[in-house]
Formats: structure tokens, sequence, C-alpha cells
């Protein structure tokens, strides 16, 4: 059964739950807006990726051949299938593990298609927040059937003042703002995310958001992800990320909203194209033993 979502509950379900909770299993709903034309023209929706819980893209690293099974990128706390997220522990890594999610990947005209994740390549929520996932199908075979062309993951860190967009598939919209400043430590219950970025206004991200790339905007470059925001003025507890500097001071900003770097994936991957955490100079965290 599929449930119809309109703009009043929309509305509704932004106010209702916390962020990064999604409030509905966005694969089994329609989501009737009349916006959706003017989403289409604003917002590059080609490659944008639709789960259950979050909203994700389809990325390809800078050389890797078209020939190659297509690569996911989402949040690491969308890990679990459950419509209401399953965290991942302080400290856990899931590495090269076999799985199957259904996904749904959008062409530039708003119009999904199907999709299944077999693997999950890495992922973790210690020092930042992502997941990337191998699809069954390769990045020719998705352009051949869909007509549509994967994002660039880009190889540098991104600079402040950048203006960005953050394009969800979950709510089938998008949000146009600009990088504000770096945060050295971002601290969330247990979890420390490590050179946040945190927006200017303008990108009132919500539950569901979580995952959707962070886009050079008029480029389809992804910079980096996005994956929190304080949502009612605590410190440091969960849905209350709060910011941390060199020197241990900590700042708390209500309704701020941020993202993480997605830059330093490249340290860890191999002239195949696959992720090594072996590889001397890999900054991403490693499975504990």
């Amino acid at each position: 059964m599929k449930f119809l979502l309109t703009l009043a509950t929309f509305a509704l379900a932004q106010s209702a739950f916390a962020f990064p909770t999604a409030p509905f299993d966005a694969l089994k709903t329609t989501i009737e807006h009349s916006e959706k034309s003017t989403q289409a023209e604003t917002y590059d929706f080609e490659g944008i990726i639709k789960l259950n819980n979050c909203s994700g893209s389809l990325i390809r690293f800078q050389g890797q051949p078209t020939s190659s099974k297509a690569v996911v990128l989402t949040n690491g706390h969308c890990y679990s299938a459950g419509v209401f997220g399953g965290m991942m522990k302080p400290g856990e890594v899931i590495y090269n593990k076999t799985i199957s999610r259904d996904m749904k990947i959008f062409n530039k005209d708003m119009k999904t298609f199907p999709v299944k994740a077999t693997r999950v390549l890495y992922g973790t929520m210690t020092d930042t927040d992502i997941a990337l996932y191998e699809l069954s199908e390769s990045y020719d075979s998705i352009m051949s059937k869909y007509k549509i062309e994967p994002f660039s993951l880009d190889t540098v860190r991104p600079f402040e003042g950048t203006n960005i967009d953050i394009v969800s598939g979950y709510w089938e919209r998008g949000y146009s703002c600009a990088i504000d400043a770096f945060i050295f430590n971002l601290k969330e219950e247990g979890y420390t995310f490590k050179d946040s970025i945190r927006y200017t206004d303008g990108c009132a991200t919500v539950g569901g958001t979580s995952g959707s790339p962070i886009i050079s905007r008029g480029t389809r470059s992804v910079i980096a992800i996005n994956n929190t925001a304080n949502e009612s003025g605590k410190k440091c507890t969960m849905n209350n990320p709060c910011e941390i500097n060199e020197q241990g001071a900590i700042t708390v900003l209500r309704d701020k909203k941020y993202g993480q770097q997605t830059y330093n994936i490249y340290s860890c991957l191999r002239p195949d194209f696959n992720i090594d955490l072996s590889i001397p100079g890999c900054v991403l965290p490693k499975p504990r033993n």
C-alpha cells in the first residue's frame, strides 16, 4: 500500500519529528505538491537518490570507468533500512558488507526508477557521517536504461563562502545557501564529527534530507554531504549538536544546519577505485579489532 503525502502533511511532518528522523517510508509514499516542475527547473535532480528513510546521490569517483558498478553516497546514520534509522555506534565501521537495499533514482525531470544496492563499500558515523553503497548495475547500464548521469565527487576540501544546493530525494525538493564556516569538532551525544560544514541561513533542512548531496551551485560536483542540525538549542545532545573549537570552547547555535566532508574518501581509494583502509595516508576510520 502506498501513502499519499500532501503539502499540508508535509508541513506537519517537518515540525513533528526531530532531525534527523524521517517521518515516513519514502519508497511507499507518493508526495503530491504543485511545486514539482519548479523544483525540477531550479535544482539538478538527475542522479539524486530516494531511500526509504533518507536521501542520497549517485556519485562517480574522478577517473572511474563508467563500466564500473555504480556507487551511491548517503549518511552513515541512514545505513539501517528501517524508516526510523538504526544508527551505528561511535567507533563502528562497516566495510565491504553484502546487503540488499531498494532505492529510487531521479532523472532530470524528477521521474524515478528502481535501483538496488548489493554491497556497503564503507560506512561510519565516526569523524564523519557517510555510507557508500555499490549498486547491482554499472554507470553505463543506468545511462543506457534511464539516461541518468552520476554526479562527480570532488577531490578537494570545499571553500568557505561557496554557494551550494542541497537536493533531497526523500522530500523531492532542494535548498540553497552557502558554506558559512568550518567547525573543528561537532559533537552530537556520543558522536564527534571533524571539520564539519555549517551553512548560512537558507538551507532549512529537515528530517529526511539526511544524506543529501551538497552540490557546488551551477555544477554537478558533490563537495560534501548534509547530515544534522541543532533543533532546539540544547547542548551536545542527539539532534542538538554543539560546536567545539581547537581550545575546547563549546558553542550552541540553535537551528543551524551542518554537513560533513567527503573529499577525504579519496585518501583510501586504490587505483582500481576500491576502498582500501590499509593504504598509507588513508584518513577514514578503520574497524576496531
